[in-house]
């Protein structure tokens, strides 16, 4: 498998992470974002959102990291990873919608204001990150994990920009139970972390 990847990018953390926490042997190509390479013919040939990450598989493109998650749970039959019973699928699609809802708009976009001078609102930016981290920090305060009482491809999903979220100015310390998670992860075997920037609050 091959993984079309921006290191700096929490979308393709994720699937990095993914790869790694389910040990699958894989090659990643850094795609030259800065030098437009995500633009080029030959790039939006096998994606033509011009986005990482992109996993190869035998010829087979897929786009899009939520999805990517998906794929590899269900390829190598990980049900441990995405739970096969309706209501447990159901609860990780869940959190996946919230991995490209309300994180990307909270904790993601404020992170791409200071790492790539994106032309965000800072302010409404802070308050959807806190608003997120609040509902998040309620849900985990009685369980280890997001869905169930192993980790799955919800916990991966938000894990990136859950961790870079200082970079934002997104201040931690007042979630606990978040932070819990953060660490559980990082703790798994396989684990690979993502890279981090002197910017924000880590500045």
């Amino acid at each position: 498998m091959k993984l079309y990847n921006l290191a700096l990018s929490g979308h393709a953390h994720r699937a990095l992470l993914a790869l790694s926490l389910f040990g699958i042997a894989h090659e990643t190509v850094e795609v030259d974002l800065p030098g437009g390479e995500h633009k080029t013919p030959a790039f939006l040939a096998i994606n033509p959102f011009g986005q990482v990450p992109v996993l190869e598989d035998d010829g087979v493109y897929i786009a899009d990291s939520n999805a990517i998650l998906v794929y590899l749970a269900k390829k190598f039959n990980r049900s441990d990873w995405l739970p096969e019973d309706a209501l447990g699928a159901a609860q990780v699609q869940r959190w996946l919608s919230v991995a490209a809802g309300e994180l990307a708009y909270g904790p993601a976009a404020a992170r791409l204001i200071t790492v790539f001078g994106a032309k965000f609102n800072a302010e409404e930016v802070l308050a959807r990150a806190h608003l997120i981290l609040s509902r998040l920090e309620s849900h985990l305060s009685q369980r280890e994990w997001l869905v169930g009482d192993h980790p799955t491809i919800a916990d991966i999903a938000l894990y990136s920009y859950l961790a870079g979220a200082p970079e934002g100015n997104v201040e931690m310390s007042g979630y606990p139970a978040v932070n819990q998670l953060l660490r559980r992860i990082e703790a798994l075997p396989g684990f690979v972390p993502f890279p981090q920037t002197a910017a924000g609050l880590r500045a």
